[in-house]
C-alpha cells in the first residue's frame, strides 16, 4: 500500500501538466496561526531547512509539497542520468526539468516565486508553487503550506486581510479527500485554537482531523501537555501529536534538523516518558503517511468515478468544438442543410434537442393559435363598447324622416360591421406573436440544436440574417391576408346564414309568445279580438307618434307604459344635439332628459343586439377558424418550404466561403485545452487502473 502515495503524485503530475485542480486529490493540509510553528513542522518532515522564514506573514502563496521516498538503486540510477551530484534534490514544476542539490536555492526560488505572483508587499494569492522534494530520508508524503491566519492587518497589507487567508484556506480544506493537519502551539489555549475551529467548520465529525501540538518546551515552568496529549481537553478522532520545534536561536546558529530531532527525542523521553513513543516529528511523519494511505485508498473508487464522468464529458465538449475544416463547400452545405432541417424539426415538434422549461417551436405556435388568440376572441363582448342609445339613434338614423312600422335592417348591418371590425386588432396580434416565435426558433437553433455554428460566429450571423429577412418578407403578406379575410366578413352580411337563420326563427318566436302573453293578461270583459285591434292601432299610432324623430314631446316624456330593463333606463344627462337625435327644448325651459324607453323602443333595441350577438358569433367562429389556416400557410409553411433554398441561394457561394467558415479567435484555443484535459483525463484513467491491477486498490 507504501505504493498509493506516489501514485497520486503521478496523477498530480498529469494534472499538472493541464494546469488544473478539477480533480481534487488527497492531500495534507496544514492549518494554523502565524508563528505556530507551522513551517517548522514541515521542515522536520522533510529534514533540510527548505521554508523561507522571517516575522510576520512570510507564507504568501499555497505551497504544495510532494515528499518522494527513493531507495539507493533509484537514487544512483537518476543521479546518472541527470549528472546530479547528491542523495537529495528537488524540483519545482514552474522551472519544468530544472534540478535542485541546493536547498538554500530551492528557498530562495520559493522566495522569488512569491514575490513574482503576490508583490513585494505582504499580499497574498491563491496560485500555488508546486515543489517535489526527493529525498532517502523522508516518507511518500503530500503536503500544503498556506499563510497562517492572522486577525490584524500590519504594514500594507490589505484591510480584509483575515478573510483573504479564511478564504484561502477553506478553498483547500473543503476538499473531502483532504486531511487537515492543525498545529497550534502548545504555550496557548487548546480551547481557543484557530486551526481546530476552521477545521470543526469543514469537519464537524473530526473524521480527517489531525492535530499538532507544537512547543512543548515553552510551555510555562510548573505546567505541561499531558491532558492535551490525551485528549482530556479537546478529543481529537485522529489523534493529537506533540512535537519540539527548532528555537529561532538554533536557526541562526544553523542548527541541523537531525540534530534537532534528536534533541526532540531527549525531551520527550525526560518530560514525557509515558507518551515518548506516540510523540515527535518520527512518529508524526509516519502517521502522516498511514492516514494519508489509507485515506487514499477510501477515495480512489469515488476518484476513478470522477476522472471517468469528466473525460467523457470533455469528449462530448471536444466533439462540440469539431475537427478543423479541410473541405469547407462540402461544410458549408453540411452546417446550412442541418440548420434548416433543425428548425424545421423544431416547429413540427421533432427536434433532438426538446425543450424541458419553456413551449418554443410548434407547441408555442399551437398555444398562441388555441389559447392566447382562442381565449382573446371569446373575450370579446359581442356588444362590448355598444350602448342602448347608440343601438336606438342607428334604428332612428336609419328611418329617414318618416316613422317607420319596422325595424329597419340597415341599422343592424351598420352596427354588426361595427361590432365585426374589432376582432381585426386580435387576428393581427396573432400574426405578430407567431412572427416573434419563429424568431425565437432561430436562437433556439444556434444554442441547442446546432452547435457547430458557435464556431463560426459569421456564418451563424448570416444565417441569422437570412431567416430573419425571410420573416420579414413573409409579414406584410400574412398581415395583408388576415386583413382580407375580416375585410371579407364586412363585406358581406348574410343574413340567410344556416346558424343566423335559426338564431332569428328562434327569435321571432319569443316575442310571439311574449304577445301572446300580454293578450292573457287583458280583462275578460274585453273582446281579445276587438282589444288586439284596438290596442295594436292606437298602440302603433301612439309608438310611432312617440318614437317619430319629429314630435320632441315624445323625446321629453317622462314615463312609458311597458316594462322597463336596467339596461334601458337612460341616466346620463345628454347633450342637445338634434343631430345626434337627442332631445331639444325649443322654448329654453329646463326639462330633465332621463326618461324610460317606450315599449317599442326596448323591443325594438333588445332585437337589433340579440341579431347582432347572432352574428358576432357566426363571424368569430369563422376568425377563430381561419386566421390560424392563414398564419399557418402564408407564414410557417411558407418559411419551412423555402428556408433551405433561400439559405442555399444567399450563402451557398465561392466568394462567401473562407470568410463565412472563419473560426472564432478562441476556438482553437478551446479545442486544445479540451484536446489536452481529455488526454490527461484518460492518463489519469490509465494510472488508476494500473492501481487494480497490481492489488494495490
Amino acid at each position: 500500500m507504501e505504493a498509493l502515495i506516489p501514485v497520486v503524485n503521478k496523477l498530480q503530475d498529469v494534472f499538472n501538466t493541464v494546469g488544473t485542480d478539477i480533480i481534487q486529490l488527497p492531500q495534507i493540509v496544514v492549518v494554523g496561526t502565524q508563528s505556530s510553528g507551522k513551517s517548522s513542522v514541515l521542515e522536520s518532515l522533510v529534514g533540510r531547512d527548505v521554508l523561507p522564514r522571517g516575522t510576520g506573514i512570510v507564507t504568501r502563496r499555497p505551497l504544495i509539497l510532494q515528499l518522494v521516498h527513493i531507495d539507493p538503486e533509484d537514487r544512483r540510477k537518476t543521479s546518472e542520468e541527470n549528472g546530479i551530484d547528491g542523495e537529495e534534490w528537488g524540483k519545482f514544476l514552474h522551472t519544468k526539468n530544472k534540478i535542485y542539490t541546493d536547498f538554500e536555492e530551492i528557498r530562495q526560488e520559493i522566495e522569488a516565486e512569491t514575490q513574482r505572483i503576490s508583490g513585494n508587499n505582504k499580499g497574498i494569492s491563491n496560485e500555488p508553487i508546486h515543489l517535489r522534494i526527493f529525498s532517502p530520508h523522508v516518507v511518500n508524503l503530500t503536503l500544503v503550506d498556506l499563510p497562517g491566519i492572522t486577525k490584524v492587518p500590519v504594514g500594507d497589507q490589505p484591510k480584509d486581510i483575515e478573510l483573504q487567508i479564511r478564504e484561502l484556506i477553506f478553498k483547500y480544506i473543503f476538499n473531502p479527500n483532504s486531511i487537515i493537519l492543525a498545529v497550534t502551539a502548545a504555550n496557548t489555549d487548546m480551547a481557543t485554537s484557530e486551526a481546530l475551529k476552521v477545521a470543526r467548520e469543514v469537519d464537524p465529525d473530526g473524521r480527517r482531523t489531525l492535530a499538532v501540538v507544537t512547543k512543548l518546551d515553552l510551555m510555562d515552568a510548573g505546567t505541561d501537555a499531558m491532558d492535551v496529549l490525551m485528549g482530556r481537553v479537546i478529543p481529537v478522532k485522529l489523534g493529537i501529536i506533540g512535537v519540539v520545534n527548532r528555537s529561532q536561536l538554533d536557526i541562526n546558529q544553523k542548527k541541523l534538523v537531525a540534530d534537532a530531532i534528536r534533541d526532540e527525542y531527549a525531551f520527550l523521553q525526560k518530560k514525557y516518558p509515558s507518551l515518548a513513543n506516540r510523540n515527535g516529528t518520527k512518529y508524526l511523519a509516519r502517521t502522516l503517511n498511514r492516514l494519508l494511505m489509507h485515506h487514499i485508498r477510501d477515495c480512489l473508487p469515488d476518484l476513478k468515478t470522477r476522472i471517468n464522468v469528466l473525460a467523457s464529458q470533455y469528449q462530448s465538449l471536444l466533439n462540440s468544438y469539431g475537427e478543423p475544416v479541410e473541405d469547407k463547400s462540402s461544410t458549408l452545405l453540411q452546417l446550412i442543410t442541418k440548420f434548416a432541417a433543425e428548425y424545421c424539426h423544431t416547429i413540427e415538434g421533432t427536434a433532438k434537442y426538446i425543450e424541458t422549461t419553456e413551449l418554443c417551436g410548434g407547441a408555442r405556435i399551437c398555444y398562441i393559435f388555441h389559447e392566447t388568440f382562442g381565449r382573446t376572441l371569446e373575450s370579446v363582448d359581442p356588444l362590448g363598447g355598444l350602448t342602448t342609445i347608440d343601438v336606438l339613434t342607428a334604428i332612428r338614423n336609419a328611418t329617414g324622416p318618416r316613422p317607420a312600422l319596422f325595424v329597419p335592417e340597415v341599422s343592424f348591418e351598420l352596427l354588426v360591421k361595427r361590432q365585426v371590425k374589432r376582432l381585426e386588432d386580435p387576428s393581427l396580434r396573432c400574426v405578430e406573436l407567431v412572427h416573434e416565435e419563429m424568431q425565437r426558433i432561430i436562437q433556439h437553433c444556434s444554442n441547442y440544436s446546432t452547435q457547430e455554428l458557435l464556431r463560426f460566429p459569421k456564418l451563424h450571423d448570416a444565417i441569422v440574417e437570412v431567416v430573419t429577412s425571410l420573416l420579414r418578407k413573409r409579414l406584410p403578406v400574412t398581415n395583408e391576408m388576415v386583413h382580407n379575410l375580416v375585410a371579407i366578413e364586412l363585406a358581406y352580411i348574410n343574413t340567410k346564414h344556416p346558424d343566423f337563420a335559426d338564431a332569428c326563427g328562434l327569435m321571432n318566436n319569443n316575442i310571439e309568445e311574449q304577445r301572446r302573453n300580454r293578450m292573457r293578461d287583458l280583462p275578460s270583459a274585453v273582446p281579445r279580438d276587438k282589444a288586439a285591434a284596438s290596442g295594436s292601432q292606437s298602440g302603433a299610432a301612439s309608438e310611432q307618434t312617440d318614437s317619430g324623430t319629429g314630435n320632441w314631446r315624445g323625446m321629453l316624456k317622462k314615463g312609458e307604459d311597458g316594462p322597463a330593463t336596467d339596461r334601458a333606463m337612460l341616466q346620463a344627462p345628454l347633450p342637445a344635439n338634434p343631430h345626434k337625435g337627442y332631445a331639444v327644448n325649443l322654448l329654453d325651459v329646463p326639462v330633465p332628459v332621463s326618461r324610460k324607453l317606450s315599449s317599442r323602443e326596448q323591443r325594438d333595441c333588445e332585437v337589433i343586439e340579440r341579431l347582432i350577438k347572432s352574428y358576432f358569433l357566426i363571424v368569430r367562429k369563422n376568425i377563430q377558424d381561419s386566421v390560424p389556416k392563414a398564419v399557418m400557410h402564408f407564414l410557417v409553411n411558407h418559411v419551412k418550404d423555402c428556408l433551405q433554398s433561400e439559405l442555399v441561394g444567399q450563402l451557398y457561394k465561392t466568394g462567401l466561403l473562407d470568410d463565412l467558415l472563419t473560426e472564432s479567435e478562441d476556438m482553437a484555443q478551446r479545442r486544445n485545452e479540451a484536446a489536452d484535459m481529455l488526454k490527461a483525463l484518460q492518463k489519469a484513467s490509465q494510472v488508476i487502473a494500473e492501481i487494480r491491477e497490481t492489488h494495490l486498490w
